[in-house]
């Protein structure tokens, strides 16, 4: 393989990869933060992979030092970003996950995949009982109203 050759393919695979890392107009309009914080969308598709578009109802910048940015899913669902000084932890449910040790990451991800499991909330005026006694409907007994004595 000549020198040119290989400067070549090269090139076709630089530009191959920084084309999937650039942040498309759409993802722009629709995730500001990405555009300010680009180190954001790596972690982001570490976690949710490139199709992370499809659980993101948006990306909040909550905090500013340390760096903190609340994922809202479409499911009504949430988990915490935030920049530290040697990585990103994320915290999910309430539990931190230091994502440079490679085991933590993948915890994390896992907990991401077990709360976009979860489903949307449901409403106030929606049944929330799913599977308790399968649509049986119990009466409600009103007490007997008093009258006051005159």
């Amino acid at each position: 393989m000549t020198r040119e050759a290989l400067q070549s393919k090269l090139k076709i695979l630089v530009k191959q990869v920084y084309s999937n890392r650039t942040i498309t107009p759409e993802e722009a309009i629709q995730y500001d933060e990405l555009t300010k914080f680009p180190e954001l969308k790596a972690v982001i598709v570490d976690l949710l992979t490139q199709q992370y578009d499809n659980f993101v109802a948006s990306i909040d910048w909550v905090a500013p030092r340390p760096s903190t940015f609340r994922i809202n899913l479409k499911n009504d669902q949430l988990f915490y970003l935030i920049y530290g000084k040697r990585s990103w932890i994320a915290q999910i449910e309430g539990k931190k996950y230091y994502l440079l040790n490679l085991p933590e990451e993948q915890h994390a991800a896992e907990a991401i995949a077990r709360i976009l499991r979860y489903g949307v909330k449901a409403e106030e005026g929606e049944d929330a009982s799913i599977g308790g006694d399968m649509g049986a409907e119990t009466p409600i007994e009103e007490p007997p109203s008093e009258e006051p004595e005159a």
